[in-house]
């Protein structure tokens, strides 16, 4: 029964690549040149003519001064990001950017699954622990389907599947970032010189270290906890038991929040196709972007929590729809950031030009 599943699970991927492969070129030829030309038409206050010549000239990489509006207010900042939102069609590429994360999650589990079987006989239980955390993000009843379904392809894993099969798992589970890396160009304005193969490349190798950097925030988080109940088993002084765990579960957010940080950073400075690159630990829009996902992932998880009606619509399709939501949040959040930092790099190309005229 495994292995009709296992082989099932290749002929999907091998099948969605096929059209993957298609679309990804399909848009490098018509569609984005198209939308180019519709976003360079919006920038506010600037002529079709003059809004070309900057997104044109103008480095798609963030400047040295991420946090300087140049001169910008903060009101036509946000004017102009929503007009390129909307220009560049960023709450449908989110839907595509969720379908892509869904798609790519349990080829994710399966990759985990047979590494961690062959890593440790309880491995897969400590990474379940660690998947628990989520529970902060995440509607319970859509966690609960990932976790059944992490325990069960973990119980399949053997030493048997890691050659092709593992292979072929890593492969897909990197189309959410490679989906990442074409929404990016199209909000930067940059027009993809890498190969299919070459991109694909450096999808599946910022897949593995963003797996590694999200592991290491639960990791701290599971911890944290750890160490706090070991401090109030094994410390007499109550006092200092109740400071030893506080200071321990406050350095574990400390460097979960930090894993975060580096998550989007690391997205903004590898995914997009930038020829000039300058790394920030925290630009603007990744400030944003992380403050916007966890406050609309706390909304959901909270609508969810007294609304719960998505059962009644969806039937046993809802924790489906509720992961989904979850990913369209995330993927919107993460395109609606990268579009900041792009407007503020557009207003600083604006200046630069300005200053240039003036001399």
């Amino acid at each position: 029964m495994a292995s009709i599943e296992f082989n099932l699970s290749l002929t999907q991927a091998a099948a969605f690549h096929c059209v993957k492969f298609c679309i990804h070129y399909i848009r490098a030829f018509d569609f984005r040149a198209l939308q180019m030309n519709v976003n360079e038409s919006l920038i506010a206050g600037v002529s079709p003519q003059a809004a070309k010549r900057i997104r044109m000239s103008a480095p798609r990489s963030p400047g040295a001064s991420v946090w300087d509006l140049h001169g910008v207010s903060i009101r036509e900042m946000a004017t102009r990001t929503w007009r390129s939102l909307l220009a560049d069609r960023l709450f449908g590429h989110a839907a595509e950017l969720g379908f892509y994360f869904l798609f790519a999650l349990f080829p994710t589990l399966f990759s985990a699954s047979s590494i961690l079987g062959l890593a440790a006989q309880s491995a897969h239980q400590i990474y379940d622990r660690l998947l628990d955390y989520l529970a902060l993000l995440i509607p319970t009843a859509a966690l609960g389907t990932v976790l059944t379904t992490f325990n069960e392809t973990t119980v399949a894993a053997s030493s048997g599947k890691l050659t092709f099969g593992l292979v072929a798992a890593v492969w897909s589970a990197s189309v959410g970032i490679s989906a990442i890396q074409d929404t990016l160009n199209a909000v930067y304005k940059v027009q993809d010189s890498r190969s299919f193969l070459r991109a694909r490349i450096y999808a599946i190798g910022l897949t593995i270290l963003l797996t590694v950097i999200i592991t290491v925030g639960l990791a701290s988080l599971l911890s944290g906890d750890v160490i706090a109940t070991l401090a109030y088993k094994f410390i007499g002084y109550r006092l200092l038991a109740i400071a030893s765990a506080v200071a321990a579960r406050i350095l574990a957010w400390a460097v979960a929040t930090a894993m975060l940080v580096l998550t989007f950073a690391v997205i903004y400075y590898w995914a997009p196709d930038i020829k000039s690159r300058r790394w920030h630990w925290l630009t603007p829009g990744g400030a944003i972007g992380i403050l916007g996902w966890l406050v609309a992932s706390l909304g959901l998880r909270v609508y969810i929590h007294f609304f719960n009606n998505y059962s009644v619509t969806y039937g046993s399709l809802g924790a489906v729809i509720i992961l989904l939501t979850w990913f369209y949040i995330t993927g919107l959040m993460l395109l609606v950031g990268a579009e900041i930092n792009s407007e503020i790099e557009a207003a600083g190309a604006e200046t630069r030009k300005d200053d240039a005229a003036l001399r």
